[in-house]
């Protein structure tokens, strides 16, 4: 059974660019969420075993929204994301208790998913 992953971006576009691009990795992506609030929500109703996190959201920060949400009872493996390379770094997401950050720009390769299904 495919990995579920919830893709949280403020960006329809990246949203919808991002889901393809998980999808055609063979992961199942349950849904989306636009903002730290609808994410949270999301999260509590469909539980993913991952989720795709854009630092930049409208209603908050994505960092302290990952580490809530890698917090959370089910555990799932939160990947951050951002436009600006230099968000964060790996080290400063595994701190917050994400698996890995990746750059929007390098989620094209392989990396986002091994981060996102631990394989």
């Amino acid at each position: 059974m495919p990995c579920t992953v919830l893709v949280v971006d403020d960006d329809r576009d990246f949203r919808g660019l991002a889901a393809r691009m998980l999808v055609a990795m063979d992961l199942n992506v349950v849904g989306e969420a636009d903002s730290c609030a609808t994410a949270r929500v999301a999260a509590a109703e469909l539980r993913p075993q991952a989720m795709l996190v854009d630092v930049g959201l409208p209603d908050g920060d994505g960092l302290v929204l990952a580490r809530q949400m890698a917090a959370l009872p089910w555990g799932p493996r939160v990947v951050i994301t951002s436009s600006d390379p230099d968000a964060t770094t790996a080290s400063g997401a595994r701190e917050l208790g994400a698996v890995g950050f990746v750059a929007k720009e390098d989620l094209v390769n392989g990396a986002l998913r091994q981060m996102l299904t631990g394989e």
